[in-house]
């Protein structure tokens, strides 16, 4: 497991990295003040250790402190006093080992609390602040994402609402009223009966003038194809005289001759181009006469515009019309868009719910594991918690023996202070018989003293009497 462990992707934070994570983003106040190097590396803390799992379960999963000394009530426990020291540090246990699945460490155990290792402790709180930065960041993309979609809701509803305004002007500006109804009836009557006739007499004119100038511009083809013949028909006879110039014998009488009729020729061609160019403006005066049918068309207009002076109110109704319309229009193409924008936010919120309810069964089956382990927990609980019954009655047999014990040392001090008295009574009669013992021995050897001296004194004085005879002798 710790080499499957060692591939994981978050990073492994310095010391010094972990320590300011920790100040900024899970302690607060004098907590984070007081957190030095110390506390978490060399040999951790397990007070600190304990309060940095806390405020990480309280920053995540929202869990009060009070919930890590809160006794479960789905187990019957006998002797809760006994769970006083070691409720906190299995609620601890229990909360970090739902966590720490979710932060890529499927490792921890209950050592890991109880007597913690530095490279573990370094390597679960990597795990944790890559996870509690990583929901941070992605907390706050999904509350802009909310801002956005809300903005946008709000922005479709009013657009929504000035629809509806719109909708409601058209109609009212829609909705003529009562007393002009008939002015207007018989306003529109007349425009389309003036509309009709205009139509009428600017088709039956159209057609006569399209038909002339149809007339006018066959005859120019067609003199155009006799101009063009006659010009193939001189470049024809030049070619001919150039063949001839080279053919015949030049005489002067019979030379002057074909000049004069070429002459002739060319006069003739000349009086035919010259009736050309006059049916040619004649043509021309006649397609000239078409401003004439203009400004009869144009005196229509102006009857017509005379006749829209009579409903220039209508007109300015209709053009108020036009205006909302083309709000209308461009409402709708905004609603367009936002109903466009609002479909992507859709896909992308479904696609988030998606991925969020991926997360939520893992989670539920992590969840699930942990219950599961949970019983397991509890029936290793109850197993202890029997365990501890026999340990139980076994300490309060031995705490009933201790007792005895005690009363027989309370008695045999009790004795053996009554001996210690009638030893000190004997002590004193004793001292006092001694102390006569030795009155009696001092004064026996005063007088053994006494007695010894006079004894000595005598044999001085025997010794002295004995040697004094001799002396003399």
């Amino acid at each position: 497991m710790a080499a499957a462990m060692e591939t994981m992707t978050f990073p492994r934070y310095s010391p010094d990295e972990i320590i300011n994570s920790l100040r900024t983003y899970v302690l607060t106040g004098a907590e984070g003040r007081n957190l030095v190097k110390t506390d978490l590396f060399g040999t951790p803390k397990l007070d600190v250790l304990h309060l940095i799992y806390m405020r990480i379960l309280q920053k995540v999963y929202a869990i009060n402190l009070e919930h890590f000394y809160v006794m479960p009530v789905n187990v019957d426990i006998m002797y809760p006093e006994l769970y006083d020291g070691f409720l906190p540090v299995c609620n601890l246990y229990i909360h970090m080992e739902r966590l720490l699945p979710v932060c890529r460490i499927n490792d921890f155990q209950i050592a890991d609390v109880l007597n913690p290792k530095t490279k573990r402790t370094v390597r679960f709180l990597s795990g944790i602040l890559n996870f509690v930065n990583f929901r941070e960041f992605r907390r706050q993309v999904y509350l802009e994402l909310q801002l956005n979609y809300k903005t946008a809701l709000e922005r479709h509803q009013q657009l929504e609402a000035a629809n509806r305004e719109a909708a409601m002007k058209v109609e009212k500006l829609n909705t003529v009223p009562a007393e002009h109804q008939e002015e207007v009836r018989q306003l529109t009557e007349s425009i389309r009966d003036l509309e009709h006739l205009l139509r009428q007499d600017y088709r039956r004119k159209q057609t006569a003038l399209q038909e002339v100038i149809s007339q006018k511009k066959m005859d120019i083809a067609e003199s155009t194809r006799k101009l063009n013949d006659l010009k193939v028909t001189m470049a024809t006879l030049k070619e001919e005289q150039e063949q001839l110039k080279s053919t015949i014998v030049e005489s002067p009488e019979e030379l002057k001759n074909y000049k004069e009729q070429m002459k002739e020729t060319v006069k003739k061609l000349k009086k035919s181009k010259e009736e050309i160019i006059q049916k040619y403006e004649s043509y021309r005066d006649l397609v000239e006469i078409l401003p004439s049918c203009q400004l009869e068309v144009q005196l229509y207009k102006k009857k017509v515009e005379r006749q829209g002076a009579n409903v220039e109110r209508l007109a300015s109704v209709l053009s108020e019309i036009t205006n909302i319309e083309d709000q209308s229009d461009s409402a709708q193409i905004e609603l367009k868009r936002l109903k466009t924008d609002e479909m992507s936010l859709k896909r992308l919120v479904t696609a988030k719910r998606e991925a969020l309810a991926t997360i939520e069964l893992k989670i539920q089956k992590k969840c699930e594991d942990a219950e599961q382990h949970k019983c397991t927990m509890l029936e290793d609980c109850n197993k202890v918690q029997e365990k501890r019954g026999a340990v139980y009655d076994k300490v309060m047999a031995i705490h009933k023996e201790i007792q005895q014990t005690r009363y027989k040392i309370e008695e045999l001090k009790e004795n053996a202070a009554k001996e210690a008295m009638k030893a000190k009574e004997i002590h004193l009669i004793l001292k006092a018989a001694l102390e006569k013992c030795h009155e009696s021995l001092i004064k026996t050897a005063k007088r053994f003293e006494a007695s010894r001296k006079e004894r000595v004194a005598e044999l001085k004085k025997g010794l002295l009497s004995i040697q004094s005879p001799g002396s003399s002798h």
